[in-house]
């Protein structure tokens, strides 16, 4: 019985960086006072031909994008946002945002390279500063299916 419970003891503890390696919110939201910023990463290759041929974005398995919104009393609103992006092996890359505004909403895209036909992590720290508010940072892992 001491040895199932020692050998459990170890599996939480090796699993649980696996575990935490996903830690994007459900939501893809962070919250800073009144400024709520919404992410996502992606795989380019789900992209409609169209919405990449619109937004200036390359659809490929080698390549993967970050869309960042920043909302405030329920509309979007300009911000500067920068960022970097590091895969599994440490090498760390920065993100080149462009904005992207439509139909009245405000959108920072970035692309980034990424190995085609795997589903890989990677850790993303961003900065995003509303107008004339504070700076703020938010970092997260997110799975990125190239795949599929």
């Amino acid at each position: 019985m001491a040895r199932l419970i020692a050998m459990l003891g170890v599996l939480l503890v090796l699993s649980g960086p696996v575990m935490a390696v996903d830690n994007a919110r459900p939501e893809r939201q962070e919250q800073f006072g009144d400024l709520t910023i919404h992410y996502n990463a992606f795989a380019s290759g789900i992209l409609q031909p169209s919405v990449a041929q619109a937004t200036g974005l390359i659809r490929s398995k080698g390549q993967a994008a970050i869309n960042i919104t920043a909302i405030k009393s329920g509309k979007t609103v300009p911000a500067t946002v920068s960022g970097t992006v590091q895969d599994l092996t440490g090498r760390k890359k920065p993100l080149i945002f462009k904005q992207i505004s439509e139909q009245g909403a405000v959108n920072y895209i970035a692309q980034f390279a990424v190995e085609p036909d795997t589903s890989d992590f990677y850790t993303f720290t961003i900065d995003v500063k509303a107008g004339d508010g504070d700076p703020h940072t938010l970092s997260f892992n997110q799975q990125i299916f190239t795949d599929q």
